[in-house]
């Protein structure tokens, strides 16, 4: 299982004490270090059926400064994961990515459903 997180994201860290706490074995991915590519992004969108918003940081500054509420109606989806691609602190984080599934954001209940 693969765990993509900003490591001084508050959320992050929760998520990886919530995993640790429950033994559950991941990969760690430092999300700005090793930023995932357009083909993960575009992968992980279609195996998690949620909309591509749902991939983006919205409460992130870099989405604010780029007035991206405004500009994503208008993008492509391509556009959209060209974007997202270019820099990771664009991407909602933490995203755990399993065989069977994708999870983006922490849900303490969705992630005990799946991973539990």
């Amino acid at each position: 299982m693969l765990f993509v997180e900003y490591p001084r994201c508050s959320t992050c860290r929760k998520a990886k004490k919530w995993l640790d706490e429950r033994n559950v074995e991941y990969v760690d991915r430092h999300i700005v270090e090793d930023n995932p590519s357009y083909e993960e992004l575009k992968e992980w969108h279609e195996r998690s059926k949620l909309p591509l918003k749902k991939f983006f940081n919205t409460s992130g500054k870099l989405y604010k400064e780029m007035k991206l509420k405004d500009k994503l109606p208008e993008m492509s989806e391509d556009e959209q994961l060209e974007l997202l691609s270019t820099n990771g602190m664009l991407v909602k984080r933490p995203i755990i990515v399993e065989d069977g599934f994708i999870l983006v954001g922490f849900k303490e209940e969705e992630w005990s459903d799946r991973l539990l």
